[in-house]
């Protein structure tokens, strides 16, 4: 059989001209020309595989990762061994949270084959969804060798020390990717939260001088406001620090669409559904013994807790797991032949599912980071708004929630800068109102299921750790380890917003904060007060 070489190579150049044009359109932001553009590549040229790997990159921006796995799929059964398209299988699998899938993939590429800082960084996306922030780090380092005048992979080295208690490196490399790109706000606020900024060693007013750039989006500008405040509440300058923090906050929510009410009205649903009378009904539950819920609003010591028992032998740190909420709404949408129009809905179609599956799902759905420990940690502070479901779904599960002074915890949420969570949490007023609807209901669980939840107190456990970490390592069911005071020893990573804190001894100086802004606080504790919570 003759091949005509010549038509082959010709054909080849037709697709890669085709391929070009499509990426001028995704960078020219035209997603419905570069779709159309990317269909007419893969029927006009099927056995071309790039151009099944651009269509994946394109399904992936277009937020359909299902579409964009069966694309790069087409494209290695064309190179089964390409290691850019194995790469991007990694990152669809990641995407999707099919976490075993992906080290299967990651079994298959060799580091040898990674040439590009592209790949090399790829690689460490992958490796850091699956915890292994070790190995990212090296393959970032090693990307930086090959790009060391590209900002991101020095913020991308500088979040994973940051990650793993290793901030004095963090901050050098946050220094730097701001110098190589000082339009990076996002490092200028982490940057100022890695230590106590001092006197000798702070960055107010570069902050100041950025801030104050008419051109800076307000969005951007957001993240420095935070920045500042939280430096000049470390130089004690308190009232400087909480104008900024009131710009930051106010500009922060005009950015936003939210209404507390709701979340209010959805808290006040799963308080009427989750009566006593549903939650004695003994319906069977998964009977798994590994999970350890740590809950509560944000801000309240929930991370201190979480080390002292994830420094524990038999416990391991999952970290803030969407997997509870993931497999109810999953369970929900089979069981249900219509969507729940409304959270209401929604709430009473949860009372319904099957529990036994509930709990099981949700076991699996931790897996592989799960499993090799006898128990794990969940550390999402929302899951309190799913007691009943956890206790129903999952009996033998350990539930802990951790409280703190009222209007201390409502400053410590305040003040902190959330991704994409918690938008209660701008506005002083909305923020009072959210923590009644939160106070009410773990009134309503304690109520409805006597001793099923612990509560541990954030002012009880820095006055006293070891007796109150004590009791935590019993209710966890676990014999007394010395190493759990040492919490502040522990290397495992942690990516919350008290990263840094947690790498010290225990210390009180956050307890009373609040004291400082009593003034300013004010909107926040009549609206407390007025529910009748002490503030005493």
């Amino acid at each position: 059989m003759l091949i005509n070489m010549a038509a082959a190579d010709t054909s080849n150049d037709s697709a890669k001209a085709l391929e070009s044009d499509i990426w001028d359109l995704i960078d020219q932001g035209d997603p419905r020309a570069a779709i159309d553009a990317c269909q007419r590549l893969n029927q006009e040229f099927p056995t071309f595989s790039s151009g099944w790997h651009t269509a994946s990159h394109l399904l992936m921006r277009l937020k359909d990762p299902v579409a964009a796995l069966k694309a790069i799929e087409r494209a290695l059964a064309i190179d089964p061994g390409h290691p850019e398209w194995l790469l991007q299988k990694g990152v669809c699998l990641a995407r999707l949270r099919q976490f075993g899938p992906l080290e299967a993939v990651i079994d298959q590429i060799s580091s040898a084959t990674l040439k590009t800082a592209y790949q090399l960084a790829t690689m460490a996306t992958l490796y850091t969804e699956l915890g292994q922030r070790e190995h990212a780090l090296a393959l970032y380092e090693k990307a930086i060798k090959l790009e060391p005048g590209k900002a991101p992979h020095y913020y991308n080295v500088a979040c994973l020390q940051r990650s793993l208690g290793k901030l004095d490196e963090a901050e050098k490399n946050f220094d730097e990717a701001i110098r190589l790109n000082p339009s990076d706000y996002e490092s200028w606020k982490i940057r100022s939260d890695l230590r106590p900024q001092t006197p000798e060693r702070n960055h107010v007013d570069g902050l100041q001088a950025i801030a104050q750039d008419g051109a800076v989006a307000d969005r951007d500008r957001v993240q420095l406001f935070y920045a500042l405040a939280k430096e000049l509440e470390d130089l004690n300058r308190p009232n400087e620090s909480f104008e900024k923090l009131q710009k930051g906050s106010g500009l922060r929510r005009s950015l936003m669409q939210y209404d507390v009410q709701r979340d209010i009205d959805t808290i006040n649903s799963i308080q009427e559904t989750f009566s006593s009378g549903l939650l004695d009904d003994s319906g069977p539950g998964s009977d798994s013994g590994e999970a350890i819920f740590i809950l509560g609003l944000p801000r309240t010591g929930t991370t201190l807790v979480e080390r002292i028992l994830a420094s524990h032998s038999a416990v391991f740190a999952a970290g803030e797991l969407n997997n509870f909420a993931e497999q109810m709404m999953r369970l929900i949408r089979a069981s249900v032949s219509e969507k729940p129009s409304t959270r209401d809905d929604m709430v009473r179609a949860s009372a319904a599912i099957d529990f036994r599956a509930l709990g099981d799902n949700y076991i699996d759905s931790t897996r592989p980071f799960t499993g090799h420990a006898a128990r794990f940690i969940d550390k999402m502070p929302l899951n309190y708004l799913y007691v009943g479901l956890i206790h129903k779904a999952l009996p033998n599960a350990t539930v802990i929630n951790v409280r703190r002074h009222p209007v201390d915890t409502c400053y410590a949420i305040y003040k902190q800068l959330f991704v994409d969570a918690y938008p209660f949490s701008y506005d002083l007023e909305e923020l009072g109102q959210y923590y009644i609807a939160y106070d009410a209901l773990m009134e309503h669980w304690n109520r409805v299921l006597p001793g099923v939840v612990h509560t541990i107190q954030y002012e009880d456990l820095v006055d006293d750790l070891e007796s109150n970490a004590r009791k935590l390592v019993e209710r966890c069911g676990l014999e007394w380890q010395e190493r759990c005071l040492k919490f502040y020893e522990n290397r495992e990573a942690s990516t919350t917003a008290s990263t840094a804190q947690i790498r010290r001894p225990i210390y009180r100086s956050s307890v009373g904060k609040w004291r400082q802004y009593e003034e300013q606080l004010r909107p926040l504790t009549d609206v407390l007060l007025s529910a009748g919570i002490s503030i005493d």
